[in-house]
């Protein structure tokens, strides 16, 4: 019997997991949600889009799983706010592994994690929680994603590589052997990176850093 599953979000990344997990999964999805301020539609797909705020009258916690389709908004916050509050809340939380995917025996992945097709996930990697690897990258052996990052596309991450928290890396990127990029970093696309980075920059496509800080970029507050 497939698993009912939520997916938070109503916008194009949540129209394409309801395909992955519909198509590609374990997990028949039951519903959307979308908190009340922002919810324009009342369905998607024939599906129920619903409060989410009002989640547990309708799709108690302990017969529903859920997944939040939101992509690096707030340099990945918000979804990981979303992420938060549902699991507080007795929700738990699922994965996608594209079947087209490959990832080795003894990769360690985290929970919530969403893994397009074409990606390649080599021996010893390690993946924290409520990360996203969009379509055809490459994640080098012995290298670690930190919680809460989004990986774009055709992104190559070499071998012994740290990628901390919070971190968006664009676009047809490349990441050199041994390099460590801070939490908070934003790399755009097709910026290659030779040495590592300190945490909460803007590296430019060119591989350079660019003025400013990625939080400010994204305004986001510091807590206390």
């Amino acid at each position: 019997m497939k698993k009912k599953l939520i997916i938070v979000g109503d916008s194009a990344f949540a129209e394409v997991a309801y395909e992955y997990f519909t198509h590609d999964s374990d997990y028949t999805v039951v519903a959307f949600a979308v908190e009340s301020a922002y919810k324009k539609n009342h369905s998607l797909f024939g599906l129920p889009i619903v409060n989410f705020e009002e989640l547990e009258g309708l799709y108690p916690p302990e017969d529903h799983y859920f997944f939040v389709a939101i992509i690096y908004s707030q340099l990945n916050r918000l979804r990981t706010r979303l992420y938060l509050s549902l699991k507080t809340r007795g929700y738990l939380p699922a994965s996608y592994i594209s079947s087209r995917a490959f990832v080795w025996k003894n990769a360690k992945l985290g929970e919530h994690c969403f893994i397009f097709e074409d990606n390649t996930v080599q021996p010893f990697v390690e993946m924290g929680n409520n990360v996203i690897l969009w379509s055809g990258n490459h994640i080098g052996h012995h290298s670690t994603i930190a919680d809460h990052c989004f990986i774009s596309s055709h992104v190559v991450i070499s071998g012994f590589c740290t990628i901390g928290e919070n971190c968006f890396i664009g676009v047809n990127s490349t990441i050199a052997n041994n390099i460590n990029v801070g939490k908070d970093c934003l790399i755009g696309a097709a910026a290659v990176i030779l040495k590592s980075i300190p945490e909460d920059k803007i590296v430019r496509g060119n591989g350079c850093e660019a003025a400013g800080s990625a939080r400010r970029f994204y305004k986001i507050k510091e807590a206390g």
